[in-house]
C-alpha cells in the first residue's frame, strides 16, 4: 500500500501492529580502526571537551561515536553536581529539550505510513480548532490586523517549520509579543489547551513560505494523541523507545534515577557557572500539564545514540523496525521551499535546509565549514547536539546542560570527528 505525500513521491505505508519486535542488545563496540577510523586522532576528542570543563564554560559534557553501527567512542568528563563534586557519568540523564523534535518527528511519520495521518492534509483535519487561523499583517491603532491565509497550513508544515506559527521568545514581532502574553506552551496547560490558544492568535506569516522555528512540533504531538488515543508519553514509550530499548529516556524522571541526573548550568557574569535547575527540585521529576513534543525529553547518551543508529539504518535497529527507507529519506532531505532557504533560528545559517524534522546541510559555506553534506540533526535549549552523516556511516551524540544554548562543544568536536575517518 502507498500513500502519497508529494507529487512522484511515495512513501510506503504499513498497516499498525506490523512494527517488528526488537531483540534487545546493546551496540557493539569496535576499535576505531576496525571501522576505518584513527584512534589516535579520535583520542583527541575528549581532551577537548575537558578545555571546556576546565575553562567552565561548561560544567560536563559526554561524547558518543558510532560509525557502521558500531560504537568507537563513549566518555564523560567534568561534574553532573558542580556544588558537591558529584561526576558526570556516561549513564546520566540529561534534558535534551529541543532534540525531543526528531522523536516527535518519527512519531508522527509512523501514523503517516499507516495512513492514520496525511503528509499533505490541512492540521485542521486533525485539529478542528486551527481551521480558521488568520495571518498577521500589520499594526494598526495599537491592534493587530489580520488576513486570510492564502492556504492552510499543513502537516508538512508543522514538520519543516514553515507553518506560520512562532515560539514567543525567539523574535519580538506583535506575534511573538502575543504568544508570551497567552502563555503559549504554559506548563500546567494540556495540549488541548495549546491548540485552543493558538487559534486565538494569528501566524506570522503565510503557511508554506519562511522557515520560522516555533511550537509546530507541540503541535505535531497533539495531533499523535488526537490520533492515536494516547497520551504522548505513552505512545513514545510503546511505539519508540521500548521497541529501540531506549531504557532511561522519559518526561518525568523516575525517582530511582534522580542520582543519575545532572543539574543545569548557566554562566555567572563575573565568570564560572551557576545552578539554574537543581537536579533534585526539577520540574522534569514531576507530572507536566501537557508533554511537549517540542522539548519535554529527558535522556542519555546511550539512548538517543540507539535512536540516531535507527535513523541511520534507515528505520530499523536490532530488529525493531520504526519506519520504511524511503519515509527517513523524506524526512532527512531538504524540504523547505526557495522562499524559507537558508533556515535561522535567530540568526541566518547559509548551506542550511530542513527536511522532516532536522536540519540538513545542502552546500558547504562557512557556517558549515566544519560540515558534511548530507549531514542531518539538530540541538537541545541546554547545549545538547547530535548529528549523522548517512555518507561517512557516522553519527555522534555530544551533550551538556548549559544554558543558553551555544555550538560551542559541536564545533569543537566535529572537525575532529571527521578528521578520524581514514577511509
Amino acid at each position: 500500500m502507498l500513500l502519497m505525500v508529494a507529487a512522484g513521491v511515495t512513501l510506503a505505508a504499513r498497516p499498525a501492529g506490523a512494527q517488528t519486535a526488537a531483540v534487545h542488545s546493546e551496540m557493539p563496540v569496535a576499535d576505531p580502526a576496525e571501522v576505518g577510523m584513527s584512534a589516535d586522532k579520535l583520542a583527541l576528542v575528549v581532551p577537548k571537551l575537558q578545555e571546556f570543563v576546565d575553562a567552565k564554560k561548561v560544567a560536563g559534557a559526554t561524547v558518543i561515536v558510532a560509525r557502521r553501527g558500531h560504537i568507537v567512542l563513549h566518555d564523560s568528563v567534568g561534574w553532573r553536581d558542580i556544588e558537591r563534586d558529584l561526576p558526570l557519568e556516561k549513564d546520566s540523564i540529561v534534558r535534551i529539550y529541543s532534540m525531543t523534535k526528531a522523536i516527535t518527528s518519527v512519531a508522527i511519520m509512523m501514523l503517516i505510513e499507516e495512513e492514520q495521518v496525511e503528509l499533505d492534509a490541512p492540521v485542521s483535519c486533525y485539529l478542528p480548532e486551527l481551521a480558521d487561523c488568520q495571518v498577521f499583517s500589520g499594526m494598526q491603532d495599537g491592534e493587530m490586523q489580520r488576513v486570510a491565509p492564502e492556504r492552510q497550513m499543513t502537516v508538512r508544515d508543522l514538520l519543516r517549520h514553515t507553518s506560520g506559527l512562532t515560539y514567543g521568545f525567539f523574535g519580538d514581532t506583535p506575534v511573538d509579543q502575543a504568544y508570551v502574553a497567552a502563555g503559549v506552551l504554559k506548563r500546567d496547560d494540556t495540549l488541548d489547551d495549546l491548540a485552543t490558544k493558538l487559534s486565538r492568535l494569528p501566524l506570522l506569516h503565510q503557511p508554506g513560505v519562511k522557515f520560522n522555528y516555533s511550537v509546530s512540533t507541540d503541535v505535531l504531538g497533539c495531533i499523535i494523541e488526537r490520533v492515536s488515543g494516547h497520551s504522548l508519553a505513552d505512545f513514545f514509550q510503546q511505539r519508540v523507545f521500548d521497541p529501540l530499548d531506549m531504557q532511561d529516556t522519559a518526561f518525568v524522571v523516575a525517582p530511582e534515577d534522580v542520582g543519575r541526573f545532572s543539574d543545569n548550568h548557566s554562566p555567572r557574569a563575573i565568570g564560572g557557572l551557576r545552578v539554574i535547575d537543581e537536579s533534585h527540585e526539577s520540574d522534569f521529576l514531576s507530572q507536566p500539564g501537557h508533554y511537549s513534543g517540542g522539548g519535554g525529553l529527558t535522556s542519555t547518551a546511550r539512548d538517543y545514540m540507539r535512536f540516531c543508529q535507527m535513523l541511520l539504518n534507515q528505520g530499523e535497529l536490532a530488529g525493531a523496525r520504526l519506519l520504511e527507507s524511503d519515509s527517513v529519506l523524506e524526512m532527512t532531505k531538504n524540504q523547505v521551499p526557495d522562499s524559507a532557504y537558508p533556515i535561522g533560528v535567530g540568526d541566518t545559517r547559509p548551506g542550511v535546509g530542513f527536511g522532516l524534522g532536522f536540519s540538513v546541510v545542502c552546500e558547504i559555506t562557512d557556517w558549515t565549514q566544519f560540515c558534511h553534506v548530507g549531514e542531518y540533526g539538530w540541538g537541545g535549549a541546554a547545549s545538547t547536539h547530535f548529528w549523522i552523516s548517512p555518507d561517512d556511516e557516522l553519527a555522534v551524540v555530544v551533550l551538556s546542560q548549559r544554558m543558553p544554548f551555544t555550538f560551542q562543544l559541536e564545533t569543537a568536536v566535529k572537525p575532529l570527528i571527521y578528521a578520524a575517518i581514514e577511509d
